[in-house]
């Protein structure tokens, strides 16, 4: 099918179609990497909403009542008339447990400042904001009034930075964004020396760590580190072959800010993000399966 293996690729809506169809054997899923993370969140007992557009179609309404059934608020109604159907993204996983990931962005890609909720953000302790969507000037006015109404209401705000070619597109914008506006911020290894142009890991620690106050830096199966301040801790990850390597950076966020929300040191908050995506690559599918906590409980991390 022409499929590039191992990254997430921008796909229109025809070859979406073709691929959807192509799909003898599916399984259908409320998606998206903030959605999987904070549906981590559900399954460790916090007070999650969401922002974010579906079109008043039926995937559009299977998506805001799953949200809503594991445990989220889907905090924006479907929008009924728009041109754009509800975004989805085919993703096909070979027995190494790669995952290819191929994405219509559809109406997803429109959301802007007046999809924010200004009530429901200000009420936050914390916002979680996700990169891709910085792609377009009216995600980033999104962003900004998101984070102002938190900011404003005393809570925190943070963004993963999601995609390394997406930092590429959006470096200065998401410099500003990083040193100016954000508590805390994740990232991988690629993403952190793209944002910062250089070839040096340590370097582009050093330089985050100038810009914000909470680095995570994830590694591909190398420890992760996680720096406040001065505080710097590196969190061992055992390798496994997954089973189905999606959605294990967002179960990572998922750990981790359950830890971050409930005040747990530098070191058990990396060790929780390390646990959460452990399990959610030992079977099909980007969000949990077993009882998160229960499951950190047997850590010694709760």
């Amino acid at each position: 099918m022409g499929i590039e293996k191992g990254i997430m690729q921008l796909v229109e809506k025809t070859r979406a179609e073709t691929l959807y169809a192509a799909m003898e054997a599916r399984a259908q899923i409320a998606g998206g990497s903030v959605a999987n993370t904070l549906a981590g969140l559900g399954n460790l007992g916090l007070d999650t909403g969401f922002v974010g557009r579906v079109r008043d179609d039926a995937l559009g309404r299977f998506y805001a009542a799953e949200m809503e059934a594991d445990g989220t608020r889907f905090l924006n109604p479907p929008v009924a008339g728009d041109p754009l159907p509800t975004s989805r993204s085919m993703i096909f996983v070979t027995p190494d447990g790669e995952r290819s990931m191929n994405t219509y962005l559809g109406i997803s890609a429109e959301v802007g400042e007046a999809d924010v909720p200004q009530g429901d953000v200000a009420a936050a302790r914390v916002l979680f904001l996700e990169g891709y969507l910085y792609d377009k000037p009216q995600g980033k006015r999104a962003f900004q009034a998101a984070t102002r109404a938190c900011h404003a209401a005393g809570g925190r705000a943070g963004i993963a930075l999601s995609d390394p070619f997406c930092v590429d597109r959006h470096r200065d914008d998401f410099r500003a964004l990083v040193r100016d506006e954000m508590d805390y911020v994740i990232g991988n290894q690629q993403e952190w020396m793209s944002l910062y142009q250089t070839a040096d890991l340590e370097n582009a620690l050093a330089h985050a760590r100038a810009d914000c106050e909470m680095v995570v830096c994830t590694r591909s199966g190398d420890p992760v580190v996680l720096i406040r301040g001065d505080e710097r801790v590196a969190v061992p990850v055992r390798k496994v072959v997954p089973v189905d390597a999606t959605g294990a950076g967002d179960q990572f966020a998922a750990g981790f800010l359950y830890g971050y929300v409930t005040g747990a040191p530098l070191e058990r908050c990396g060790r929780m993000g390390v646990a959460a995506a452990a399990e959610v690559i030992g079977h099909m599918g980007a969000r949990p399966e077993a009882d998160l906590k229960a499951l950190f409980a047997g850590h010694g991390l709760i």
